[in-house]
């Protein structure tokens, strides 16, 4: 693709990454049946290739219209469209960079801008959004429940026999899913102690950033990176020696910290270290030994992959995998590429799309009639819990139930 970025755009890092990520689209299409949005819509804008010109437009310092904020706005960040694309375009770095820009050009409607930063602190605030979660329970999980007592006493114990950090991983515990769905963390720390690891876990407060990275809070977001790196690398220099990360979303979110912090000269290095020693928990688990885990032959399951999993940190079949080495059945799932329609803070803003894709994807999960619904993001699974009385649950509770 050819462009005319602004001289003075492209002396910034930022313009010559967006001018290399725009050279690099051949037009061939190939993204759009991957996209979920043109899929229902049907409108070229409301694709990659067509959100492409939208973002040229806006760097190449064309007006920047409510019409042009709308595509952007709809695109759900699922990044199907890199999975498929024969050139290598890295659409979802260059959305964030047409984001911003269009944001910052644009004259957004001061109610929407209120509510998209009432939003993005709401949920990055963790006392005021556990004290929501308290006062309103149905807002949890429906499945959601703390282990007993003498199943944290038991863990106690398994961590108390560890030795100390050089055979402990760093838990990231999220800012909504210890509210949300407590059970996901206990499990996942229940299994990493079977395997004999001791669990350290972030405090709520320290937020991945991506739900302020996706609603134009930059500035926030930087700060929630810079304080992340900071407490997570002296956890390195301890000897601690991998950071977990069991929500999917948050996961692509840490190994995008390279490249959001690329200009920062003190951090740069720091951010990479950390990508570097941050697995999602299906990428760390497929590395060790799981023979002390029960196995149950012939026991079906559905999974549904986030996007963030299979497309955003391109880890395609890998939580199939494990449970398929447990003896679990694994039922197919057709348009298993396709997003729920959660997309973090997507369903909030644009709902009606959120929900047709819901519906679309309850539809291909539920056809093999499961009685049981796995994932690997707290967003999806309280998305898709929402459209069916099917119990949906986070992968990593199976193992836990079972071990």
């Amino acid at each position: 693709m050819q462009t005319q970025l602004p001289k003075d755009l492209l002396a910034t890092e930022t313009g010559q990454t967006a001018d290399k990520i725009l050279r690099s689209c051949v037009h061939c299409g190939f993204c759009l049946s991957a996209c979920p949005t043109y899929g229902l819509l049907g409108d070229e804008l409301d694709s990659p290739r067509g959100r492409i010109y939208l973002i040229k437009s806006v760097l190449e310092g064309n007006e920047v219209t409510q019409d042009t904020l709308s595509h952007l706005d709809r695109c759900l960040t699922c990044r199907s469209c890199e999975t498929t694309c024969p050139s290598g375009v890295e659409y979802g770095h260059l959305l964030d960079i047409g984001r911003e820009m269009a944001e910052e050009k644009s004259a957004r409607n001061p109610l929407q801008r209120l509510i998209r930063y009432g939003v993005r602190k709401s949920l990055t605030t963790p006392w005021f959004f556990n004290l929501v979660i308290k006062a309103m329970p149905f807002l949890r999980h429906s499945t959601a429940v703390q282990f007993t007592v003498d199943e944290l006493a038991l863990q106690q114990k398994l961590q108390d026999q560890q030795e100390a950090l050089k055979s402990s991983v760093l838990l990231i515990s999220g800012c909504v899913q210890p509210a949300l769905a407590p059970n996901i963390n206990q499990a996942s720390i229940k299994v990493l102690n079977r395997l004999g690891l001791n669990v350290l876990e972030t405090p709520q407060e320290q937020c991945c950033g991506a739900v302020d990275h996706h609603l134009s809070g930059n500035a926030d977001a930087i700060a929630k990176i810079k304080t992340n790196i900071d407490a997570w690398t002296a956890y390195l220099n301890q000897g601690v020696k991998a950071i977990i990360s069991n929500a999917s979303g948050c996961g692509v979110m840490v190994k995008d910290y390279p490249h959001l912090m690329r200009e920062d000269a003190e951090y740069a290095k720091k951010a990479k270290r950390i990508a570097e020693h941050t697995f999602d928990i299906a990428e760390f688990l497929s590395k060790q030994d799981l023979s002390i885990f029960t196995h149950y032959k012939n026991q079906k399951v559905t999974f549904h992959s986030p996007c963030t999993l299979q497309h955003g940190q391109k880890l395609p079949g890998l939580v199939e995998d494990i449970l398929r080495r447990l003896g679990y059945r694994i039922s197919h799932v057709n348009d298993a590429h396709l997003c729920c329609g959660s997309a973090g803070t997507y369903s909030i803003f644009q709902p009606k799309l959120s929900k047709q894709l819901r519906k679309n994807k309850l539809t291909n999960l539920l056809d093999s009639n499961p009685k049981i619904i796995v994932t690997a993001n707290i967003g999806c699974l309280m998305h898709l819990q929402k459209g069916t009385e099917v119990p949906v649950k986070h992968w990593i509770e199976l193992l836990s139930t079972h071990s």
